[in-house]
């Protein structure tokens, strides 16, 4: 029996990729396309502000240094795919929207431009026949959104929770030690782990932009990141810690939302976390991602999210991914306000100067707004002048608890307000 012979083919021209942005995760991305020699792909321009000071000897002599994104934008140039890694909404949003109608798809890990204006973008796309991948925009180098996308497509996933800003998670690992925040929060910037000024961080916001970009993908819910509550760090000291393990728990920066029979639940913030949860063991920079679907039950996603080479990686597999023919099928998904608020228990903290009848006056206007006390833990050997002590208070809505904190708050003998954390149940 004669052989078969393949069918000859013309080579494939490689897709000339035009790189926007040059700092930590653009550099990486272009170390990988320059050393690796993917099929395929071509970096054949970058740009970047102050390319004298960013040109590099490892990049090819080929490869068009211009400091005009225009140039690089424009029609005539040779880029058939664009990789946008400055960040931002604007200009960003503009380059990205401008690459789309001009017919080249885009890579990006922009997770504030997709999860303010993934849809639009997405729309944009399909419009006119291009790609917009960004499996680089939540937990980095993790395959994460690939893994929803594609690995667990046949499910329902009905819950979302992990750990999504690596720069929470080293602080408030490295406190487990017994170290307060400020001093953490020093070392983490000394490091590069932190920014300046690190809000967008240690508020709250970079994680719950992250957690809309996983509704929409994992759950097919579109909802607005200003509409979910983001709850800062910055109020948790080494004692929370100490009370948290007392409770078998530590204490990690949660993003949470869930899909209910009557809407969805939502929420960003510092919690206690059950030792037995894989949400306990993640510690540094790692990031940590678990869905709960209706069919398959629990799958874990952990890794290093955060930093230029596990990003980098991320982008560049999307890169290969379009120069093989494989690029995403957005599904549908519905706009949803977030609606719901689950009864949880939750930890409360206070820094009191001590008195007779103080338990009573907490007691009672938790007890004004339906909420039960489940434990009272006191460290001993404290100043009575300023006693740290915790209640944890049974199942209740976060809006309830709010309001008896904030009758609570206007007592005399507290020192500072109350600082209270959900506490996660496993």
């Amino acid at each position: 029996m004669a052989k078969a012979t393949p069918a000859s083919s013309s080579p494939v021209s490689p897709l000339r990729i035009g790189l926007i942005g040059f700092g930590t995760v653009g550099s990486a991305v272009a170390r990988i396309l320059s050393e690796s020699a993917l099929s395929g792909l071509e970096l054949t321009m970058i740009a970047n502000r102050d390319v004298a000071r960013k040109r590099v000897e490892w990049v090819s002599s080929s490869v068009h240094w211009t400091e005009n994104v225009d140039e690089l934008l424009a029609p005539e140039a040779p880029a058939d795919l664009v990789v946008e890694l400055v960040g931002g909404l604007e200009p960003a949003g503009e380059w990205v929207r401008r690459a789309l109608t001009a017919g080249k798809s885009v890579v990006t890990a922009n997770k504030k431009l997709i999860a303010f204006h993934g849809p639009e973008l997405e729309a944009l796309a399909r419009e006119h026949s291009c790609q917009l991948l960004f499996g680089a925009a939540v937990a980095g180098g993790i395959p994460v959104i690939p893994g929803i996308e594609h690995g667990l497509s046949g499910d329902r996933i009905t819950r979302v929770e992990g750990i999504l800003n690596g720069t929470c998670n080293f602080i408030l690992s490295a406190m487990e030690s017994g170290a307060e925040y400020a001093t953490v929060l020093a070392d983490a910037q000394r490091r590069g782990y932190a920014e300046a000024d690190p809000s967008e961080d240690v508020c709250g916001w970079d994680a719950r932009a992250k957690l809309a970009i996983l509704m929409r993908l994992a759950m097919r819910i579109h909802v607005a990141p200003e509409t979910i509550e983001a709850r800062p760090i910055t109020a948790v000291s080494a004692v929370d810690f100490a009370y948290a393990a007392e409770l078998d728990c530590t204490i990690r920066q949660i993003a949470r939302a869930e899909q209910t029979g009557v809407g969805v639940a939502a929420v960003v913030g510092p919690m206690l976390v059950p030792r037995r949860s894989p949400l306990a063991w993640s510690t540094g920079t790692e990031n940590m991602v678990v869905t709960t679907g209706q069919f398959g039950g629990e799958v874990v996603f952990s890794g290093h999210g955060a930093g230029g080479h596990p990003t980098a990686v991320a982008v560049v597999s999307d890169l290969v991914n379009l120069a093989h023919g494989l690029g995403r099928a957005p599904g549908a998904f519905r706009a949803e306000p977030v609606s719901v608020e689950p009864e949880v228990p939750h930890y409360i903290r206070f820094l009191v100067r001590d008195r007779p009848g103080i338990v009573a006056a907490i007691a009672q206007a938790l007890a004004a707004e339906g909420i039960n006390l489940n434990a009272i833990l006191q460290k001993p050997g404290c100043c009575a002048e300023s006693l740290p002590f915790v209640v944890t208070v049974e199942p209740c809505r976060a809006s309830a608890l709010r309001r008896a904190v904030e009758a609570i708050a206007q007592m005399d003998f507290l020192l500072e307000p109350p600082l209270e954390m959900q506490i996660v149940e496993k």
